[in-house]
Formats: C-alpha cells, sequence, structure tokens
C-alpha cells in the first residue's frame, strides 16, 4: 500500500486513481483515510438518495444563512457559464 500526504493526494488523484493500488492518506503524520480504488463499484441507490439529501439539506442552510434569492443564483450560474 502506498502513502501519501494529504496535499499529495489532492495534488496527484487522477493519477493514483488510474493506478488501481489503495492508497494510505495521512495529514500532519496521522492516517486521514484510505482510498481503494474500485472502477467497478457503484453507488448503491440508497446511499446516493441519503448523499442528496444531505447535500441538499446543506444548500438550502447555506442559501439561507446568506440571504440569497433564487434569480441571484441562476444568475451567478449564468455567468460562470
Amino acid at each position: 500500500m502506498r502513502t501519501r500526504t494529504l496535499r499529495e493526494f489532492c495534488n496527484d488523484t487522477a493519477t493514483l486513481i488510474r493506478s488501481g493500488k489503495p492508497i494510505l492518506v495521512t495529514h500532519r503524520g496521522r492516517i486521514a483515510g484510505i482510498f481503494w480504488p474500485t472502477p467497478e463499484a457503484t453507488v448503491p441507490p440508497a446511499l446516493r438518495r441519503g448523499l442528496f439529501g444531505l447535500l441538499s439539506s446543506e444548500i438550502a442552510r447555506q442559501v439561507k444563512k446568506r440571504g440569497l434569492k433564487e434569480d441571484e443564483i441562476v444568475a451567478d450560474f449564468d455567468s460562470r457559464r
């Protein structure tokens, strides 16, 4: 198993994913996680729904916290296309 710092992992993610080998990711000398590429794996529908719900809730919370309006968000997206 390869070991990479979090910074190295972030900077070289595409290459590391293509290698197909597991990687131990560290941050400040401590284990931050293990990346185990599985190209044939898919995200189960229940997990996908759960993640969608969590992300949607967080986005709604951030929009409310910042007092944004839908038309402002759409205009921002359009300006970046």
